[in-house]
Order: structure tokens, then sequence, then C-alpha cells
């Protein structure tokens, strides 16, 4: 059931569940928010299907306003792995970043799961501040390490992704 907010007597912020006809409306989104990495429309429609348990989509009105993709690797399941944030331009000053963290984290489906994991560049500020925020706001332990390295993973093309892992305390996560 998706959950509904409302914000500064604006209409109600809805975040649900994507499905498969949501896929494009994501790409459109990622392609607005620069400079998020732009993966293919079949890749959004994958996560929206494959992944929609982990995922979710916020809208006003229709409107797509937010998306975060993550999963569950089989071979990590204690870690929920942030794929992506975006957050529409006109929506961003609202919080909805860490809103969607907050509400990916307090759904049943990562419930197991006793940390976050997320790769993020040194130069990417807005994604340092947000998880750093969110790791505040859960009372959780953030560490990063560099992970996929310019040369070695990147072929010179792309920096350095460092691991962040914000690990969840104990008694938050037994009391959820």
């Amino acid at each position: 059931m998706p959950q509904i907010e409302s914000i500064k007597s604006k209409p109600a912020l809805v975040f649900r569940k994507p499905d498969a006809k949501d896929g494009s409306e994501i790409w459109k989104l990622i392609q607005r928010c620069k400079p998020l990495d732009e993966n293919s429309m079949y890749c959004n429609l994958l996560q929206c299907d494959h992944f929609r348990d982990t995922c979710v989509m916020v809208e006003r009105n229709g409107q797509l306003l937010g998306w975060v993709s993550g999963y569950i690797a089989p071979s990590d399941p204690q870690s929920f792995f942030v794929w992506q944030v975006a957050v529409a331009p006109e929506a961003r000053g609202l919080g909805l970043g860490k809103r969607m963290l907050r509400h990916l984290t307090d759904r049943d489906e990562t419930a197991d799961c006793t940390r976050l994991k997320t790769t993020i560049t040194k130069s990417n500020d807005a994604s340092w501040g947000l998880f750093r925020s969110f790791a505040r706001s859960v009372g959780g332990e953030l560490t990063d390490a560099a992970h996929f390295h310019k040369d070695d993973h990147f072929d010179g093309h792309a920096a350095t992704e460092h691991m962040v892992t914000i690990t969840f305390p104990q008694e938050a996560r037994a009391a959820a």
C-alpha cells in the first residue's frame, strides 16, 4: 500500500513501489538529474519489475519527483545496496532523498539488513551529504573505502567509487 504524506499544505506525496510501466518515467527523471549515470531504459524497467520491493518512487499529483533503486545481493543478504538516488530539480530541498532511504529501510523486505551500502565518488558532495545525514538520523556508523578504482575498474574513464557502509545500531533494527 502506498504511503501518503503531506508537506507544507501542498498536495500529498505518495511513496510507492514501482511497477514495469514506471520504467520509462524513471529513465526520464534520471536524465534530468545530472550528473547521475544514465542507465538504459531497459535497466530501469528491470529495476521496476525485478527489484520493485527494494525500490521506491515518490509522486505528487501523478508527477514523479523522486526515485531510489536498490537491492539485496544474494551473496550479502544483510546488506541493502542503494544503486541510485534521483530527486527532480523542482523537488530539491524537501529532504526527499533521506525520506526515501528511510522508507526503504523501514520496509519488511529490508528488515533483516544490518547495514546499507552504496558507492560514491569523492567529488559527489551531494551524495556524501545525503548519506552522512541519513547515517546520523538512524544513529548508524558510516565508513568508506575505495572500491572500484579509476584505473583498475574504469580504465581511467571514471573516478574511483568509494564503498560507503552505514551500519545500523542493533537496538534500532531490533525495535523496528
